[in-house]
This record gives C-alpha cells, structure tokens and sequence, in this order.
C-alpha cells in the first residue's frame, strides 16, 4: 500500500513537470519581437529598423510589420521602408516581400525577397527585380534607426519606382 501511495506521488510529479516543460518550450517557440523570428529563421534582425509597432507572423510563415510611420535607414545604401511590410518568411529567407525599396545609383528598387544561402560565407542577397544585390552580413547585425527624410523627397522616390517597375517588367 505505501509503495502504490509513493509511485501514484511520483506519477503525479512527473506528470505536472511534463506539463510544465511542454507550456515552457510551446511559448519559448513563438517569437516575442519580429526580431527574434527573424533569427530564429537564420536572418538577421537588423533587416527591419527599430520602429516597429507591432507585428504578426502565421503558421505558414506569412508576416506583417507596422511602423511607427514611413522612414529611411542607411546601409550600403539608402532604404526607404513603407509604414507596413509584408512577406513570407521561411529559414534563411524572405520571399513574396512588399514595403521595402532600395536605392541603386539614382534609381529605386522595389526589394522582392531576401536570402542568405550559407551563413558562414558572411553574405545576404536582396532580389530587386531585375539583379540580386549582394551585401556583407555584418551590416545588418543591428535594427537600423528609422530617419523621417532620406536622401531624395518621396515623390522622386515614388517616381523611381514606378520606372524600376516598368524596366522589371520589360526584362
């Protein structure tokens, strides 16, 4: 009888530390900030600037971040991010992406998809439609500050984009 009493004790433990290491590792799965589900798929958080308000991220991976406002970031080059950036996030990479534009030369990109094929080789790939642009890692180690003015008015950034489009469209 005492030793029934002491294996249903044991029983009952074990099965409330079970239940508590399950909750525990169900909610240490679920990202608290897009940084970390960007890391947690091989990405580096400083791929959106620290203005996020708030965001989602679905069981597909689809996501969607919104901004304090529209803003710019430097890296190589200028980035203009729109108030809400959408896409697919899958490990080591961004597809279906919206709400982002770079700037080549004078001209603005839409980004389409971000990539890092091998982590190890210290580099990213942006797809802008008509070439992948190649940046070192290390620029993007930290959420880049979100400036209210770039480098060009946003009715020149909106004009960019529209040719950028066209040739997107043409090749």
């Amino acid at each position: 009888m005492e030793a029934q009493s002491c294996l249903l004790g044991l029983l009952i433990l074990f099965t409330c530390l079970t239940i508590e290491a399950s909750s525990y590792v169900a909610s240490s799965d679920k990202p608290q900030t897009i940084y970390d589900a960007l890391q947690m798929n091989g990405l580096p958080k400083g791929l959106l600037p620290k203005a996020v308000k708030s965001f989602t991220v679905d069981e597909e991976g689809n996501f969607e971040v919104h901004l304090d406002k529209p803003c710019y970031a430097k890296f190589e080059n200028q980035v203009y991010y729109e108030k809400i950036v959408r896409g697919n996030l899958s490990y080591g990479q961004i597809g279906g992406l919206s709400g982002i534009i770079a700037q080549e030369l004078f001209l603005w990109f839409p980004v389409k998809g971000i990539r890092v094929d091998v982590p190890s080789s210290g580099l990213i790939y942006f797809d802008v439609g008509v070439v992948y642009k190649q940046l070192s890692l290390s620029l993007f180690e930290n959420p880049p500050d979100c400036k209210e003015n770039g480098v060009q008015a946003e009715p020149d950034l909106m004009e960019g984009k529209i040719i950028s489009e066209m040739l997107t469209k043409r090749l």
